[in-house]
């Protein structure tokens, strides 16, 4: 049977090794150790797991999207119209904007203050409420 290390399981899981080894420690998924004394995960157990936890909806740190450049940040301003929003960013340096619907806005709970990421992919940058 195949098994997969902290590392493995993490990327086949879009989390970080941190929190699959965390998710090990709490016993959520079982783990057993090599003859060099890395940890393992069962494929069967670590397919059983992924099931469980996308039921779940996740965890707070699991992120399910392809975008890869994310900037974590706080919003800054929120500028609405009838249909259309602005929102800005601060993500350490960098200052990003983002256009998107009104509905988008008030769905994700966007205002001033309020943590969140913005992704960019190609020309679009997508914001994740953290």
């Amino acid at each position: 049977m195949q098994s997969y290390t902290i590392g493995q399981a993490a990327r086949l899981l879009g989390v970080s090794p941190d929190t699959a080894r965390r998710w090990a420690d709490a016993g959520r998924v079982a783990t057993h150790r090599d003859d060099t004394g890395r940890r393992l995960i069962d494929g069967k157990d670590l397919a059983a797991f992924s099931v469980e936890l996308a039921k779940s909806g996740g965890d707070e740190e699991t992120s399910y999207t392809s975008v890869r450049n994310a900037f974590p940040g706080i919003v800054t301003a929120v500028k609405l119209g009838d249909v259309a929003a602005q929102v800005e960013i601060q993500a350490g340096p960098h200052r990003l904007v983002s256009l998107l619907t009104r509905e988008a806005v008030e769905e994700l709970g966007l205002e001033v203050g309020v943590e969140a990421t913005a992704r960019v992919k190609s020309t679009n940058v997508h914001i994740d409420r953290a």
